[in-house]
């Protein structure tokens, strides 16, 4: 009885519920739309959007519906190795949800860290990108391009 308490016990503490997403949610600022597609193939649709804009996409997650940039340089769009701080280096994720069936909604977030703080989390030192952004700007052409929107 003990070992089998035991072993099950263990088997939940070695599976990861949540599969390969980050364990973090859309910051409020959010964008968002949505898809008449299912969660792969919306998420494929995405990230090929996202490329195809010239934005560093290096991680994809079909099946579990997200993806995500490196830090990468506003001005260049090429991923950097320096310290994420201030508007000039932000990072992109997107989640891609089922809303019913055959539908998606995707919510992309842009952001950077104003600051360098090592007391804190990064993910507690980033904000939304303001609208008016280069790299905001960009993502929102793509969303619309998505959603069968125009931008004015």
């Amino acid at each position: 009885m003990i070992r089998t308490l035991l072993a099950g016990i263990l088997l939940l503490a070695a599976c990861n519920p949540s599969g390969t997403r980050p364990l973090v949610t859309p910051l409020p600022e959010a964008d968002t739309a949505s898809l008449a597609l299912p969660v792969p193939t919306a998420t494929r649709r995405v990230a090929d959007a996202l490329v195809a804009a010239g934005l560093p996409v290096t991680r994809v997650e079909e099946r579990d519906g997200w993806l995500a940039t490196p830090w990468f340089e506003a001005a260049s769009l090429e991923a950097t190795r320096r310290r994420p701080v201030g508007p000039e280096v932000v990072r992109l994720r997107a989640w891609v949800n089922l809303s019913m069936r055959g539908h998606s909604t995707v919510t992309f977030e842009t952001v950077f860290r104003p600051m360098a703080d090592p007391s804190l989390p990064g993910r507690e030192l980033e904000r939304a990108l303001p609208p008016g952004h280069p790299v905001a700007q960009r993502v929102r052409r793509v969303l619309d391009s998505l959603a069968g929107r125009t931008t004015p």
